[in-house]
């Protein structure tokens, strides 16, 4: 294959701020169109990226030169978008969470696997310099048995961050579905399966109180569980009024890890016998300036196409971070701790 050629639809922030530049900076692609239902929107972008415009995404889908699809569209139209676009024959890039549903959720990998086509979900977690090497040193043993961790994602909330502020779908139930925990909450998750396996239990507490006229949450703290016993707690929170924090703490046997969780350094190593190592690393990505200037995802995402590899992060490992967040929304409906073997998740 020469050139990727892709498609976007949806010119919303995550678009505008990750997609359409990571694209345009990758010289194996090649963006063709571009596609939002406010006219103006699409225009802009197509103008900026030399592409067309298009404000039906069907029309997009017809297009035969057009290899790949990223979905970033509101919340309830992954899953029909994205099995749209693999059934034309599209490889699918799919913002995150990648459903709103289990059921959806395995609608978009069958269609995948019949269509022979990649789907992958944007969880941009995994790519972070200190989270990859916090795995390296978690998978060597060098921290011996793990015992707890506390992972936490929070900001002010998506107003300054969504292109349309406070009017946002990010608040509309209906468009959204979840607030807080899809929008950060499912990306921890996602984090913690990477560095620590899978889970095997989910509580919650999940409320909104910090934002006006909406039905989604704004502020949820999980306790999770793995079958060998590890425990932790995961926050999501659109209510951190004076900045954000995507910190994460693992309490391990003969010492600490902490990701993010310092100014300075990236990953600290703290160790038992009074030993600390602090790497410098690349920074996060955060939606202020100065943030990571790439995420990796549309990097990866090409690559496993061009050179036929397999995804990081297909459907299958969507899914089970998506029904973490399930779980946690069932217990705090049913006030009852949730069981992920019963919900049929896969466990290593």
């Amino acid at each position: 294959m020469s050139t990727l050629k892709v498609g976007v639809i949806g010119c919303g922030s995550i678009a505008k701020y990750r997609h359409l530049p990571e694209y345009h900076a990758n010289k194996e692609v090649e963006i063709v169109a571009v596609c939002d239902i406010v006219t103006e929107r699409a225009e802009n972008m197509a103008a900026q990226y030399g592409a067309k415009a298009f404000t039906d995404y069907k029309e997009v889908l017809e297009l035969d030169d057009i290899d790949a699809i990223s979905v970033c569209l509101p919340n309830y139209l992954h899953a029909p978008v994205s099995i749209a676009a693999l059934n034309a024959g599209k490889h699918v890039l799919c913002e995150k969470p990648m459903a709103t549903s289990k059921e959806e959720a395995e609608a978009m990998i069958e269609a995948a696997k019949v269509s022979g086509k990649k789907l992958m979900i944007a969880h941009n977690q995994r790519f972070v310099s200190s989270h990859q090497a916090a795995k390296e040193i978690l998978d060597s043993g060098k921290l011996g048995k793990i015992y707890s961790f506390k992972t936490t994602f929070g900001h002010p909330g998506p107003e300054a961050w969504s292109v349309d502020g406070a009017t946002s779908w990010f608040f509309n139930k209906e468009q959204a579905f979840i607030g807080a925990m899809g929008d950060l909450g499912v990306h921890k998750a996602d984090l913690m399966r990477y560095l620590l396996g899978e889970f095997t239990e989910v509580g919650a507490f999940i409320e909104t109180n910090a934002k006006q006229n909406t039905e989604v949450d704004d502020n949820a703290v999980c306790i999770l569980r793995t079958d060998s016993g590890i425990i932790g707690t995961l926050t999501a929170s659109w209510a951190y009024v004076a900045g954000g924090d995507n910190s994460t703490v693992i309490y391990g046997e003969n010492g600490v890890l902490r990701l993010e969780d310092d100014p300075e350094y990236s990953l600290i190593e703290e160790y038992r016998n009074g030993n600390v190592v602090n790497h410098k690393l690349a920074k996060i990505q955060t939606n202020e300036e100065g943030g990571q200037t790439t995420s990796h995802v549309i990097d990866h995402f090409v690559e496993s196409i061009i050179e036929n590899k397999e995804l990081l992060i297909n459907g299958e490992e969507g899914m089970k971070s998506l029904q973490i967040i399930l779980a946690a929304l069932e217990s705090q409906e049913t006030k009852q701790i949730v069981s992920l073997q019963k919900e049929g998740v896969s466990v290593k």
